[in-house]
């Protein structure tokens, strides 16, 4: 009688894969703490922009991530109401480009810093929470800043999306 060690050894690497791939940092809905009994609605605002410099692309980009991020990743429906029960509403309030680093007397390395102002309503606990945030994207000194945002855009838009979601979704 022959002891099927192939297929046992198939399954078993089929469970430490499986078990492997949850534990990776994929991002679920664990994580998000809603009281869906009470909470069923969100109404997220157009995150205007409001800083000095104005990148045209970017208010609209962030604006349409944080809806996606918050249907992928919540139960709750999005309404366009002012009688939602979680309400997001925000602004870029700052928009920079420092140097930060030099060498020889010469700059090497640019930061553009930007900066958005968020405002969470929950009218279930009739609670506003108020919040900034702001990250900073290095770029080699060599680039313009147009140029620097046409690389930058994307990392931008998902690492705020990412941290406005977590401010208010996770209790952070």
């Amino acid at each position: 009688m022959r002891f099927p060690y192939g297929k046992l050894l198939i399954a078993l690497c089929i469970c430490t894969i499986t078990l492997l791939s949850t534990g990776c940092g994929i991002y679920t809905t664990k994580d998000v703490s809603i009281d869906y009994s009470k909470v069923k609605t969100v109404r997220i605002g157009f995150i205007q922009n409001k800083a000095s410099y104005i990148n045209p692309q970017l208010s609209p980009r962030l604006t349409d991530n944080i809806q996606q991020k918050v249907v992928q990743f919540t139960k709750l429906k999005r309404v366009d109401t002012d009688d939602a029960h979680y309400q997001i509403d925000g602004y870029i309030n700052g928009y920079n480009v420092t140097t930060s680093g030099v060498a020889g007397q010469q700059a090497v390395t640019n930061r553009l810093t930007v900066a958005v102002h968020i405002t969470f309503k929950n009218t279930v606990e009739s609670d506003t929470k108020e919040f900034d945030i702001s990250r900073d994207f290095d770029f080699p000194a060599t680039q313009s800043l147009n140029q620097a945002e046409t690389q930058l855009l994307e990392s931008i838009v998902r690492n705020l999306t990412d941290e406005i979601f977590n401010r208010v979704f996770s209790n952070w």
